[in-house]
């Protein structure tokens, strides 16, 4: 029904947005990725949509890249997973990093997400692992993903959390993932490094 919705994000919660269009406030549920990827940018944004209809309630779901909303569709395709853990999933893992968990059957990443245990990663893996393409369109489709993720608008002092963490091995994906899953507000640079740290030796 709704592609995408055009607006200005007028609220961001926890794990939903809520965006302007022609006076209407339409509430989006989404992941924590899309939240970071908005930061401060909240005029004239496009969000991908997807349209949850069951019997017990109509859910609206978007987030800032098709390529994000593609994967909570396929996600969705795997027995027992609902909205609820794709969006888990997604917002630890950008897309390219789910699928080369699936493609190198690492279900310890993918057991990482909250609801998802190694059954169920195991369950992904195999229901998906044909249908995510090559490894090579994979960590190209990586690569333009942590582009669009580095040009979004995150503070200085995220900024200088991920050229810290960065610089002692770890990947952007992973530090991005980290501090998606923590709150940040009113800390210090040692102070979100320490919660990331602490976020990674999970």
């Amino acid at each position: 029904m709704y592609q995408y919705i055009k607006g200005n994000i007028e609220e961001i919660g926890e794990d939903y947005i809520v965006i302007e269009n022609n006076d209407i406030g339409y509430m989006i549920n989404t992941s924590k990725t899309t939240i970071m990827q908005i930061g401060n940018n909240l005029q004239h944004r496009k969000i991908y949509t997807f349209l949850n209809v069951k019997e017990d309630g109509v859910s609206l779901y978007g987030f800032t890249t098709k390529d994000e909303l593609d994967m909570f569709k396929l996600l969705q395709t795997v027995s027992k997973i609902g909205p609820k853990v794709a969006i888990g999933m997604l917002s630890i893992m950008i897309p390219s990093d789910i699928k080369l968990a699936i493609i190198s059957e690492d279900s310890n990443k993918l057991s990482k997400a909250p609801g998802v245990g190694k059954k169920t990663a195991s369950r992904i893996i195999l229901e998906l692992k044909d249908k995510i393409g090559d490894i090579e369109s994979i960590i190209k489709s990586n690569s333009n993903e942590q582009i669009i993720v580095e040009r979004s608008s995150i503070s200085n002092e995220k900024e200088e959390v991920l050229d810290a963490l960065v610089s002692l091995g770890y990947t952007r994906s992973e530090v991005y993932s980290a501090i998606a899953k923590i709150d940040t507000s009113n800390k210090s640079v040692e102070d979100i490094i320490k919660l990331v740290l602490k976020e990674l030796g999970k």
